[in-house]
């Protein structure tokens, strides 16, 4: 889907903005009645890595001359392209000949493909079909575990609600998992994924996850003689599949797929097929987005703050890869791009003073209210204004609501959440544990980036559905949660080191009189928690839609990618680098 929207009512000069933008680089000047700090004002910076994508590079990229949104099965090569319409062909015949247990690997492999997309219906229909004879088919597997573990883990991904009771016959009569499940290393890698999936109070899942996790560490160690299989626990332990980012996954499972001794050829060769097609299309929405920013220019007039595109964009692939998800990959781009940048504004470069008036006049939603602003922030606060309306203008035209009050509301929401942290930070003043989380949840952005994911991938949006995310539903909370507390472990010192507010952790240090690892330790087992609040998410009653929920646990899964191995967005040139290489830059070689 093409970045580039026609102008609206709602925006102001949105197809050039920089020329707008030109106007303001005149020297700042002091401006005593809104107590402007003058241009001597001592600035901090954070010494943020420049960007490592060069916007000639990004241009050269090789793109999709057609929309993948559009036309589905185009691909550069013609020849290619007549291949992967057959491949899909056989596989739909493939999935309704199968066995109720060959059926679920199917779906399963499919997914972690990457290609479930292309079987939606067909996938739905044989599950509501399964789930209603669950009781049978669940009597029918209680003695094989990887079987049913398969069931449980497939429908429970799709929203089916499955009690944990499904694992009653593999206990003993003392109620724990027995003994001899450890001969197999498949069951109990099965076992081990569904834990992942538990909800609040799910015991059975919770002794599982404690019975599979020992029993795996021991065996990867003598798995030798089985790289593939000593590959796959490494993999699991490393981080479970519920939590993992789904494109990056699917790029390593289609290797991974290739030593599988249930491997099916026409799976893996379109799933090779259909991932450089996509990759094409992301890189024309890349592209397209690189010359949106460097247009916009901000990275040059905010020379203080991250210059991320490419790996907003990267977020935005985390959420929903999908190619039907391409407005929205478009907008979230750009939400992060002013996330990120707002963000250093207040953390790095604004004073106290500045920051009020930044914040007052994203609540007030008016351009006049610019005009009391330092100079530096004009441009970003129209960029970001305009932006916002343009959104606003594609909903309005393309879905027949207003969206504005729910988009500004949850704008300054963020930026009153950041001020707090600004006043803590230029009082010296260490909140409690309590203090900190209620207002970091809500500065994480996650709430900003749901309430887009919201009117952007839902194929209806009603006014409940705006009144619900106003309100900051559980399944935002959860989300922003998980969001805040893993950027915290992975960022805090860091942050401490530029001057930033107390994370999480010392904050819990300062309540509770601990040392560090112990509140980290604390810090994980909350994530946990607000995971299996998240996972319970997608079985209550809510106005929202499968794809919205789907979406929510997508960002918490990409917080997970992201901070995996410390702070990837901000010191993106290791793992966040070459993980970007293979989802936009490096195609599937077929030998």
């Amino acid at each position: 889907m093409a970045l580039h929207l026609g102008l609206s009512p709602l925006t102001i000069n949105l197809a050039h903005p920089h020329r707008r933008l030109a106007s303001f680089t005149t020297p700042r000047s002091c401006h005593v009645a809104h107590k402007i700090p003058c241009a001597t004002t001592e600035r901090r910076s954070a010494n943020f890595q420049p960007s490592l994508w060069d916007y000639k590079f990004i241009q050269s990229l090789r793109g999709s001359q057609k929309s993948y949104y559009l036309y589905p099965f185009i691909v550069q090569d013609d020849a290619k392209n007549a291949q992967r319409i057959e491949k899909l062909k056989e596989v739909r015949n493939l999935i309704d000949e199968e066995a109720l247990v060959r059926q679920l690997e199917l779906i399963d492999a499919l997914q972690q493909l990457g290609i479930e997309y292309h079987f939606d219906k067909e996938i739905k229909d044989i599950l509501a079909t399964t789930f209603a004879s669950l009781e049978n088919i669940s009597m029918m597997l209680s003695e094989n575990l990887y079987a049913t573990a398969l069931l449980f883990r497939v429908l429970r991904e799709h929203g089916f609600h499955v009690s944990q009771d499904i694992f009653r016959s593999f206990k003993d009569e003392k109620g724990r998992f027995k003994a001899y499940l450890c001969k197999e290393t498949k069951d109990i890698l099965s076992l081990y994924q569904i834990s992942y999936y538990a909800l609040e109070g799910e015991t059975t899942l919770d002794e599982a996850r404690d019975f599979t996790t020992k029993h795996l560490k021991n065996l990867n160690a003598n798995l030798l003689d089985e790289p593939y299989l000593q590959e796959d626990v490494a993999h699991a332990l490393e981080l479970p599949l519920n939590r993992r980012m789904r494109r990056l996954h699917t790029r390593w499972f289609i290797d991974a797929y290739k030593e599988e001794d249930s491997m099916h050829p026409v799976l893996l060769e379109l799933a090779m097929l259909d991932f450089n097609a996509v990759q094409a299309t992301y890189q024309s929405e890349f592209k397209e987005g690189s010359k949106w920013w460097n247009d916009l220019g901000l990275a040059i007039k905010l020379s203080f703050a991250r210059d991320r595109l490419m790996e907003c964009y990267y977020w935005s692939i985390g959420w929903a890869f999908e190619p039907r998800f391409g407005f929205y990959r478009r907008t979230a781009t750009r939400v992060n791009c002013f996330i990120s940048a707002v963000d250093d504004i207040y953390d790095v470069y604004g004073t106290l003073d500045e920051l009020e008036l930044f914040t007052n006049a994203v609540e007030r939603w008016d351009v006049s209210a610019m005009e009391q602003l330092p100079d530096y922030m004009k441009p970003c606060f129209l960029a970001f204004i305009n932006t916002t309306n343009e959104t606003a203008y594609y909903v309005l035209k393309e879905k027949g609501i207003d969206v504005i009050p729910c988009l500004r509301k949850q704008w300054a929401d963020l930026c009153k959440s950041f001020l707090v942290e600004a006043k803590w930070y230029h009082s010296g003043y260490t909140p409690t544990f309590k203090e900190y989380l209620d207002n970091a949840w809500i500065s994480s952005s996650a709430p900003v980036t749901l309430t887009h994911a919201y009117v952007c991938v839902s194929q209806e949006i009603t006014q409940e559905g705006l009144e619900c995310i106003m309100s900051y539903p559980d399944i935002v909370q959860s989300t922003a949660k998980i969001f805040r507390l893993c950027d915290d472990l992975a960022g805090s010192k860091e942050e401490l080191e530029r001057g930033d507010v107390s994370s999480a952790i010392q904050c819990y240090m300062h309540d509770e009189g601990v040392s560090e690892s112990v509140a980290r330790e604390h810090i994980r087992g909350m994530i946990d928690a607000f995971w299996k609040e998240l996972n319970g998410d997608r079985f209550t009653n809510s106005p929202f839609e499968e794809s919205f929920i789907v979406t929510a646990m997508n960002v918490a899964r990409m917080v997970e990618c992201i901070y995996q191995y410390g702070d990837g967005y901000s010191m993106p040139d290791r793992e966040t680098k070459d993980r970007i290489k293979l989802l936009l830059i490096d195609p599937i070689q077929f030998n």
